[in-house]
């Protein structure tokens, strides 16, 4: 079994996820399939139908969290001190095309949010930023092409 790395906060959103689709998700949807059997003849019931479907998706997912969950190997990046980027850091990097700031965090893959900063461990952005040191610059090879940063500050929190 391949651990996956993920922080802290990931995994407790998982976990979070997994007892949201346990408890209130399964018995919300225990409750729209004995309404819908209700309904009569069960061949044509398309509310039955489509209870059980939603059930099978839920049931699907609560496997695939569990799974995910038994395979993390937990990092909480409030422990780590390093002097290069490593996973779980917070990166301040400069981009050096149009000098603008950016910060992200290497994450694992499920925990991936470019919006909120969150890059997957994986990505080509992370990738290149990886064992860097202050005022290194990473080169990172992209779909939308090659850009270059400097880091600017690593933090763990």
């Amino acid at each position: 079994m391949d651990r996956v790395p993920m922080t802290l906060e990931g995994y407790e959103n998982l976990m979070a996820e997994l007892k949201r689709l346990k408890t209130k998700d399964r018995y919300q949807i225990a409750k729209e399939i004995e309404i819908a059997r209700d309904h009569g003849d069960l061949s044509e019931n398309a509310e039955y139908d489509a209870a059980k479907d939603k059930q099978g998706h839920i049931e699907a997912k609560i496997r695939d969290l569990e799974d995910k969950l038994a395979r993390a190997d937990v990092i909480d990046p409030s422990k780590l001190d390093s002097d290069k980027v490593v996973f779980g850091a917070t990166v301040v990097l400069e981009d050096l095309d149009t000098g603008e700031e950016i910060r992200v965090q290497i994450v694992g893959p499920e925990e991936g949010d470019v919006k909120q900063g969150k890059i997957s461990v994986h990505s080509p952005m992370a990738r290149a930023l990886i064992g860097k040191e202050l005022e290194d610059e990473a080169v990172v090879k992209a779909p939308g092409g090659t850009r270059s940063y400097e880091v600017k500050d690593i933090q763990f929190c």
